[in-house]
């Protein structure tokens, strides 16, 4: 790639949103108002505002190695923090893809250094799991359920957390789970049912 190029792209991008509304860049200075925060994979292949047919303003993004809501990760807790309580999002979304790298590389035996400790949690996903999943023959049918139950168990380890419990009893902020096939473009909504899992957590996660 040439990184020249991309200058040249970004000058043609500024042409074209000028030319449609030549007040886009004031307008898009005086700050953002966004419904919706999305955790999404690192993968280059998938573009969360492209996806979902936003654009700039609209969406709170926050994308890691397989789309993972780790408790002790202050990047990810920060983001939720900052989206749910001060821009006041009304629906948080966790977004898996089926080909997910870092899905495949936590189910192979080799060590992978630096990534262990974070391929070691959807590794946990698989171990909850484990029953359902061993029952799959087809390796790739595998894999594809391991990335919608790592996408429902990132959604658990969202309703744990306080700002999500408080935001849902004060404005009824809701979860969702989604899964973006790269084979065909679709976007599946997992239905994860957020007042069940909230109602079965409550007991050991309950904060107040």
């Amino acid at each position: 790639m040439d990184l020249k190029s991309v200058f040249e792209n970004n000058a043609k991008w500024i042409s074209q949103k000028l030319g449609a509304d030549k007040d886009y860049f004031e307008n898009l200075g005086k700050g953002q108002n966004p419904e919706l925060l999305y955790i999404g994979c690192s993968d280059s292949r998938v573009t969360a505002e492209d996806l979902m047919g936003l654009g700039p303003g609209e969406v709170f993004v926050h994308r890691n190695i397989a789309n993972m809501v780790i408790s002790i990760d202050l990047n990810v807790m920060s983001v939720v923090n900052y989206a749910v309580e001060h821009l006041k999002v009304n629906h948080v979304v966790v977004c898996g893809h089926y080909a997910c790298g870092g899905v495949k590389a936590a189910m192979q035996s080799a060590d992978l250094g630096i990534l262990n400790p974070w391929l070691r949690n959807i590794r946990d996903v698989y171990r909850i799991h484990r029953n359902e999943l061993n029952g799959i023959e087809d390796e790739e049918n595998r894999y594809d359920r391991l990335v919608e139950l790592n996408v429902q168990e990132q959604c658990v380890n969202l309703i744990k957390t306080a700002a999500v419990q408080k935001a849902y009893r004060d404005r009824g902020l809701t979860v969702h789970g989604w899964v973006f096939d790269v084979h065909s473009g679709k976007l599946i909504d997992l239905k994860i049912d957020f007042e069940r899992i909230l109602r079965n957590i409550m007991e050991i996660y309950h904060l107040d």
